[in-house]
């Protein structure tokens, strides 16, 4: 009798109902465990790619959840793997189809970068979002009116139809702040974010109306960060943190740039984040403030 191969190793069989039902979570979950099967048998890339007649890049591109699966490529590797008990193999080849499944952002595919798309994906199975911006609302945080102004900004030439997709998206992406367990949304931004008249001056009325609605949600805290804070932690630019409880996928720092996007998962990379948005808070002014001064900046429009 062979000894079992997975020994501290431990297969999670409920990571389907702890991934928020997100695709792209499922993706990354499923690779990893691969990946730590893998390591396990101290097996390399370059022969689990010639298990399934692929090469060493796809076996890593699978490990990192960045392209689906096929149901035959993870039986094969968990043959090569020493996973022989059919309970324990049947366990993850029925995420293999849940987790190539689409989630409802599929439907914007036509305005949704692929490089935006993992985003999505993250955002919606997260247990915490933390995130600064130095130049617009957070696109979990805009109205309608201001969603319009910044994609008009950033997409000049598209047509009306186009932008009324692209504030679609972000507006269905915002249903993630109501629905039953909705995660924790903590954002601080600079004080300049709304000082500065996207649309107008009407649209930012509307759009300070918002924020003046949405922080009453129980698990959303938005902090301002004041010109009189100077100089502070983040100068190098807007960021997000994304957690994930109970799922084993570490915290991720997002990084968007003009027409990609960086996803840290380091530790030492995520505890600099961390660290920087540990200090913006002390800088900011505290949420209890925050309601006194939108209304402030209301009756300066």
């Amino acid at each position: 009798m062979t000894a079992a191969p997975t020994e501290g190793v431990p297969l999670p069989l409920d990571l389907a109902a702890r991934s928020r039902r997100s695709p792209t979570v499922l993706r990354i979950l499923l690779g990893t465990q691969l990946r730590r099967l893998r390591e396990s048998r101290h097996i390399r890339l370059e022969e689990a790619g010639q298990a399934i007649r692929a090469s060493h890049s796809k076996i890593s591109r699978m490990e990192l959840g960045r392209v689906g699966f096929r149901r035959r490529d993870v039986a094969d590797l968990l043959t090569l793997y020493g996973v022989t008990d059919e309970s324990e193999r049947e366990a993850l080849l029925s995420l293999v189809a849940q987790a190539n499944a689409h989630g409802w952002w599929h439907k914007y595919d036509d305005v949704l970068p692929s490089w935006f798309e993992a985003y999505v994906g993250l955002e919606q199975a997260a247990s915490a979002i933390r995130c600064y911006e130095v130049q617009f609302v957070p696109g979990l945080l805009q109205a309608p009116e201001y969603a319009e102004a910044v994609v008009r900004l950033g997409h000049p030439d598209a047509s009306d139809e186009e932008v009324e997709r692209r504030v679609r998206l972000r507006m269905d992406r915002q249903e993630v702040l109501v629905r039953p367990d909705p995660p924790v949304l903590w954002a601080v931004i600079d004080e300049a974010v709304l000082r500065r008249p996207v649309g107008g001056a009407e649209v930012m009325r509307a759009q300070i109306e918002h924020l003046l609605e949405v922080i009453t949600l129980p698990r959303v805290t938005l902090q301002i960060v004041p010109f009189s804070a100077g100089g502070h932690a983040a100068a190098g630019g807007p960021f997000s943190i994304l957690r994930f409880a109970g799922v084993g996928l570490p915290d991720v720092v997002y990084l968007e740039q003009l027409t990609s996007a960086i996803y840290l998962e380091k530790r030492e990379d995520i505890d600099r984040y961390l660290a920087v948005m540990e200090r913006l808070c002390i800088q900011a002014r505290p949420a209890s403030e925050t309601k006194r001064m939108l209304r402030q900046l209301m009756t300066e429009l």
